[in-house]
């Protein structure tokens, strides 16, 4: 178990570095940021005093090592637009999606395992066919396009909901209604054919002979014998979900991580990217971690780190 979380702990300071390195090399590749905070007037000295400031007169492999030095003592540099440490600014946005996401794939998750197994608990059946059809378009549509229509349709046309912030319950349910519509449709899936197999086993025969009903041999003996891809998955869209909030958060001006680093890109706020970049993928390695460690539990006979 030792070797296995050392192990894993070294790939992922590896992948972190690696992102990190990308984002920052590539980030500096679309110049200085000098013109976007300086009057349209401004002075070549004024351009370059603007640039000694804030490091961008030295050499990108000396501006790389200062900060890859400074994410060691949690020092992720200072934000242009917000004229505070952009780690703080990450972390104050950082609530608003991690909320979002979760009470989404808590949503999609439980319909998606609902779905799925009914489905398989009837294969063939009319339900499943209906299942299966409606899953298979949930997860084709688009985010983007879903909430755009959802704009559309019931704040603009209807007038029912809010088209963006964050101020109260009502303005969850689009963004929540965009975000789990693919994960939905996906996990449905994988539910029923993980679950067919499942329910074709022979202890799923023994446990209807002695009387077993259906629903516990569906969603106790069935649904855990099925469920390490249903982790897998669920774990996944879950990344996929936090990544899907920057589209999702710009739609709907959702005051999280997604909005803000476009907001970052648009104002070339370097260290604000970084940051979010950073504990983004952070989050995610540990989230990986988290379901390599639900493997062990879901099926014994895994051996970590093999």
């Amino acid at each position: 178990m030792t070797r296995f979380v050392l192990q894993r702990a070294r790939h992922g300071v590896l992948s972190i570095i690696g992102i990190v390195v990308l984002v920052f090399v590539l980030s500096r590749l679309t110049g200085s940021p000098a013109r976007l905070y300086l009057p349209e007037d401004a002075t070549a000295e004024m351009v370059a005093q603007f640039n000694a400031q804030n490091g961008f007169d030295k050499p990108v492999v000396v501006q790389l090592l200062s900060y890859l030095k400074g994410t060691v003592q949690l020092d992720f540099g200072h934000s242009l637009l917000y004229g505070e440490p952009a780690l703080n600014v990450v972390l104050a946005r950082y609530p608003a999606t991690l909320l979002l996401a979760f009470f989404s794939m808590l949503i999609a998750t439980t319909l998606g395992v609902v779905f799925g197994s009914l489905a398989a608990a009837r294969k063939n059946s009319f339900a499943d066919k209906v299942s299966r059809v409606t899953s298979l378009g949930a997860l084709s549509v688009p985010d983007f396009w879903v909430g755009i229509m959802g704009i559309a349709v019931f704040a603009v046309y209807l007038g029912i909901l809010p088209t963006s912030g964050a101020a109260g319950p009502q303005y969850w349910i689009l963004p929540v209604l965009t975000l789990i519509l693919r994960p939905v449709g996906i996990l449905a899936q994988v539910v029923r054919t993980s679950m067919v197999d499942a329910l074709a086993a022979d202890y799923v025969r023994v446990a209807k002979s002695k009387g077993v009903t259906e629903r516990a041999i569906v969603f106790k003996h069935a649904l855990r014998n099925a469920a390490i891809p249903i982790v897998t998955v669920a774990g996944v869209l879950m990344a996929g979900v936090v990544n899907g909030a920057l589209v999702v958060e710009t739609v709907f001006g959702w005051p999280g991580i997604g909005n803000l680093m476009v907001t970052a890109i648009h104002g070339r706020d370097f260290a604000v990217i970084q940051a979010v970049v950073l504990v983004t993928g952070t989050a995610i390695i540990v989230l990986n971690f988290g379901i390599d460690l639900a493997y062990s539990w879901l099926d014994p006979q895994i051996r970590l780190g093999r």
